[in-house]
């Protein structure tokens, strides 16, 4: 196990609150050195991958985006031989100040793989119930965003959603696993995730040092809906019929971090619930995404069901369909799994399903070899 993976295991011993001025000062001064360790362009070849077939239209198309073989990231090979490492004596463990060291040296060639990448995280679950768990998702992103990455935060709210409705005198209704919409719950579901919860992680985001943009898909016509298939029994439940990113690109070029939450509106301008998980994977694929990372309750995708150690690290398109054949993928990580490939589908390089009890799990996933759940390739 690496320093990094050690470290964040453990809990943050970096001041992630530090401003972008004083980071990217930092970072300015750590790729001058690292111009003479590392070569910061690496040739992949391309190549095609199968897709899911899907009754519904790609709203999304982007041929300027071609699928690249992605695997997880090693560090980058450099023709300059390694500096011999730095040793403390055997007789003293190491500072505070080295192991900082240490963390930051083996972060660099991750640091260089994604910087100037777009990464659209879909946030939920645990780890939007945890105050804990949210405030490490949110430093997270701040720290990512402060060496360089273009980050994207999706988000949900169904307990909040939930407690507002019961608070209302309303018994919230699900069919098949999706809520029942009507006109006051509709009213509900916009309150709280574009009004509440947005404007409070929002704030959070700007405390941490961070700059976040509250938008929801009504903003710009970022995100146009449709009814849906099941709009009989589901009322304003919509499906995602077009996506116009032109809003996010300024914002992302600024270094700011837009927080998106996933309610949407029709030609007509009715608005509609959105499934999260499904706004992010189009919205990654609108905006050229490296990566998408859906934060879930669970450790990823596992071989057996019933046994949490047989999680599967690395899986290609192929292998997700023949498990999905086979039963091994099912219930809710069904919905999941198809949106993860759809977007694989339209140019998102590698989306990764991880687990979001985990604290500081996208540091985790990003800035290291192993991961922290379930990553997807083409």
């Amino acid at each position: 196990m690496t320093y990094i993976q050690q470290i964040l295991r453990m809990g943050p011993i970096v001041n992630f609150n530090q401003t972008k001025t004083q980071c990217s000062h930092f970072i300015k001064q750590l790729a001058l050195t690292a111009e003479k360790m590392f070569v910061s362009k690496v040739s992949i070849p391309l190549r095609h991958h199968p897709l899911f077939s899907s009754p519904n239209p790609n709203p999304n198309p982007n041929p300027k985006a071609l699928p690249l073989k992605p695997l997880r990231l090693h560090p980058l090979k450099s023709s300059i031989p390694p500096s011999p490492p730095i040793t403390t004596s055997t007789a003293s463990p190491p500072t505070p100040a080295q192991t900082r060291v240490d963390i930051l040296s083996e972060s660099l060639p991750f640091i260089q793989r994604f910087r100037g990448k777009t990464i659209v995280v879909k946030y939920g679950g645990a780890a939007m119930k945890s105050a804990a768990l949210q405030r490490n998702v949110l430093s997270d992103l701040v720290l990512l965003s402060c060496v360089g990455l273009r980050l994207v935060l999706v988000h949900g709210g169904g307990p909040e959603i939930n407690a507002w409705l019961l608070r209302t005198g309303h018994e919230p209704k699900f069919h098949n696993g999706l809520r029942v919409t009507d006109a006051h719950t509709m009213e509900v579901v916009e309150m709280v995730l574009a009004g509440k919860i947005n404007k409070s992680l929002v704030a959070e985001i700007n405390m941490l040092g961070g700059t976040g943009v509250g938008l929801c898909g009504k903003d710009a016509r970022l995100l146009t809906a449709r009814p849906s298939s099941e709009s009989a029994v589901l009322g304003y439940v919509g499906e995602i019929a077009r996506v116009d990113p032109s809003v996010l690109r300024p914002i992302l070029a600024d270094g700011h971090i837009p927080v998106i939450a996933s309610v949407a509106a029709d030609e007509a301008g009715q608005g509609y619930n959105v499934n999260a998980d499904t706004a992010a994977g189009e919205l990654a694929a609108a905006v050229g995404a490296e990566k998408l990372i859906l934060l879930t309750d669970v450790a990823g995708i596992l071989e057996d069901r019933n046994d949490p150690g047989s999680l599967v690290k690395e899986i290609d398109i192929a292998g997700i369909r023949r498990m999905m054949e086979e039963g091994k993928v099912a219930g809710g990580m069904i919905p999941k799994v198809s949106c993860c490939v759809r977007s694989l589908a339209q140019g998102v390089r590698t989306a990764s399903i991880i687990d979001g009890r985990v604290a500081h799990s996208l540091l985790l996933e990003i800035l290291t070899d192993e991961g922290a759940g379930t990553m997807i390739t083409g």
